[in-house]
C-alpha cells in the first residue's frame, strides 16, 4: 500500500516520520517550500520530494493532505486529476466545511474516497498518537491503515465530509471558550483568595454528567435569561471594581441580553425541551447576525 503527504509542516512531518518508523510504504512527499526540518527528513527517510502534484500521486492508494486550510480546496483539485480510481485522499486541515464539502463531491465524481480528518488535540504533545475524528466514504480504510501508528481514530456514523471539522471547530469554541472563562474568573477568585473556595462551590458542575449539565442550561436559560443577566451584570461591576477587564464577561453579557430580547413577550412553559429552546436561541442568533450591515 504506497502513501504519500502533501505539506510537510509540523503535521506532514509528524506523520511522515510516524508512517516511516511503523514500518509503511510513505515513498512520496510535496512541499514547494521545504523548510530545513522538512529537507532533513525527506534525506535521513530516504522519501522522494517533489515540489507539486504530478503523476506520481498515481501510485498512491492513500494521499495525505496536511497543508494549511485556505489552500486545502485548490490542493485537492491539483491532486484529484492524477489519483487512481478508487484511492483515498485524506483531508488533514481545518478547511472550511462547505471546502470539505466540495472537495468530497469532486472526489466522488472521479472515484476517490475522501475523508475529512479532524485532528481533536495539539500534535505538539501526543504526535501521531493525537486522537482524529474521521467522516467520509473512506473513512473506515484510513483508520485501518493508520491503526499500525497506535492513535486513537473515530469514525463518525454516518458522517459526511465537513462533519468532522464542523466538530472540531464546535469542540475549539466550547473548550476555548471554558479556557477564556477560566482564566477571567480564576484570576479574580485568586486576588480573592476563594481559588479554592470557589472549587469547592463548583462540586455540583463538577459531579454533573456534563450532556445533562449542558442541556439544562440552554432548557433553563430561556426561562431565567433576564434574571440571569442581571447576576451577569453584578459580575461584571465586581471584576471592574476589582481593577479586572471583564472581556469575557462582557460577551456572556451580550448573550444574555440577546436572549432576553427573543424571549421577551413569549409565553415560555416550564417544561420547554431542549430542542424548543434552542430554536428560539437559533432564531435570536440568526437575526441578530442577519441585522447587522455589511461589511
Amino acid at each position: 500500500m504506497g502513501i504519500s503527504i502533501i505539506g510537510l509542516g509540523e503535521v506532514g512531518r509528524c506523520y511522515a516520520q510516524a508512517l516511516r518508523t511503523a514500518g509503511l510504504a510513505l515513498e512520496d512527499a510535496v512541499e514547494s517550500r521545504p523548510s530545513s526540518p522538512a529537507l532533513s527528513l525527506v534525506r535521513e527517510e530516504g522519501i522522494r520530494l517533489h515540489d507539486s502534484n504530478g503523476p506520481w500521486l498515481s501510485r498512491s492508494d492513500i494521499v495525505i493532505s496536511a497543508v494549511t486550510g485556505e489552500v486545502a480546496l485548490s490542493v485537492a483539485r491539483s491532486a484529484f486529476p492524477f489519483l487512481s480510481p478508487g484511492a483515498v485522499y485524506a483531508d488533514f486541515t481545518t478547511a472550511r466545511p462547505d471546502d470539505m464539502r466540495l472537495a468530497a463531491k469532486e472526489a466522488q465524481d472521479r472515484g476517490i474516497l475522501f475523508v475529512d480528518v479532524a485532528i481533536m488535540g495539539g500534535i505538539t504533545l501526543a504526535g501521531a498518537q493525537t486522537p482524529l475524528l474521521c467522516a467520509g466514504d473512506g473513512a473506515e480504510r484510513l483508520a485501518e491503515a493508520l491503526a499500525p501508528l497506535g492513535g486513537r481514530i473515530r469514525v463518525l456514523a454516518d458522517g459526511a465530509p465537513g462533519d468532522a471539522v464542523t466538530l472540531k471547530l464546535l469542540r475549539s469554541i466550547f473548550v476555548k471558550g471554558m479556557e477564556a472563562l477560566a482564566v477571567e474568573c480564576l484570576t479574580l477568585a485568586q486576588s480573592a483568595g476563594l481559588k479554592a473556595k470557589l472549587y469547592d462551590n463548583l462540586v455540583d458542575v463538577d459531579e454533573a454528567h456534563l450532556p445533562d449539565f449542558l442541556d439544562m442550561l440552554v432548557r433553563t436559560h430561556v426561562i431565567h435569561a433576564a434574571r440571569r443577566l442581571h447576576e451577569v451584570e453584578s459580575a461584571e461591576a465586581q471584576l471592574e471594581a476589582a481593577g479586572f477587564s471583564p472581556l469575557v464577561t462582557a460577551g456572556v453579557k451580550a448573550t444574555f441580553d440577546r436572549s432576553r430580547k427573543a424571549v421577551e413577550g413569549r409565553v415560555i412553559k416550564p417544561d420547554i425541551t431542549v430542542a424548543e429552546a434552542l430554536e428560539i436561541l437559533i432564531d435570536s442568533a440568526r437575526t441578530d447576525l442577519e441585522s447587522k450591515p455589511a461589511a
